[in-house]
């Protein structure tokens, strides 16, 4: 088995997270998509599928599984309750344990949502000499409120949550044309500059994941992010809601090339 995150296969990364390895992913598996994970009562999920529908940007769907089931195509060998590194259980909308499975809290009319990862299209990137600073500084992506609302369904309400990459101001045109060849995975930035015009005060204090270094001139360059329909769940409250711990995702079984339009 390779030591190196990234030449390990999909199977084998979900095993070792399976064993207790907490770790963010980013950079993990590499040429496999990345995805986040929620899931709510049966009762909730067709307004969290409306939700998705109406907010694509930030809730890009991968997969819907069955209520109760744990694994599907993008996990066949899975178990969606102790595959991710690290998840979030909440209770009526408050953060109440971060563990590394579920199994105690899962319950047979969950029914759990795969969302696009912008991890995905990181290798895109890189490989077209863009650098992607919090695998330079082996962190997590730093990832923000933001003061823009998405589009209620139902229940379903809640701010956009973005991530941020530094960009220098020559590739800032790179970035976002690779990254809109991935519209299943967030696709092109939602904003790009100043971070006051999405309420962030202060990039050096991410709600979610780590800072990272920004050097003179860089440009910093926001995503949607999969960790919205989590804020939603926190303002929405529904009686009990799984999601991944930010950065920790599902390495499935998809092939980033599945996922790319011409």
């Amino acid at each position: 088995m390779s030591a190196d995150p990234a030449g390990i296969s999909p199977a084998q990364a979900r095993s070792r997270f399976r064993a207790g390895l907490r770790v963010p992913t980013a950079g993990w598996s590499a040429g496999h998509a990345q995805a986040n994970l929620i899931a709510v009562p049966r009762d909730y999920a067709f307004e969290l599928l409306l939700f998705a529908q109406r907010n694509p940007k930030a809730c890009p769907v991968l997969d819907v599984l069955e209520p109760g089931n744990q694994s599907g195509p993008a996990l066949p060998d899975g178990d969606i309750r102790t595959d991710l590194p690290a998840y979030r259980v909440y209770v009526d909308g408050e953060l109440v344990a971060e563990p590394s499975d579920v199994l105690e809290f899962w319950t047979d009319d969950l029914v759990a949502f795969a969302i696009g990862c912008s991890f995905t299209f990181e290798a895109a990137l890189q490989d077209s000499g863009v650098p992607v600073r919090h695998i330079e500084q082996g962190r997590n992506v730093p990832m923000y409120r933001t003061n823009r609302m998405c589009r209620p369904a139902g229940r379903m309400s809640g701010p956009l949550v973005v991530s941020m990459r530094p960009v220098a101001p020559e590739q800032v045109a790179d970035a976002v044309r690779i990254t809109s060849r991935y519209p299943s995975v967030h696709g092109a930035p939602v904003h790009v500059g100043d971070p006051a015009a999405l309420g962030i005060a202060d990039l050096a204090a991410p709600d979610f994941g780590d800072p990272v270094d920004i050097k003179p001139a860089e440009i910093p360059v926001f995503w949607a992010c999969g960790v919205t329909p989590q804020a939603a769940v926190m303002q929405t409250r529904p009686p009990l809601a799984i999601g991944h711990a930010p950065g920790h995702m599902l390495i499935t079984d998809l092939r980033d090339a599945e996922l790319v339009v011409p």
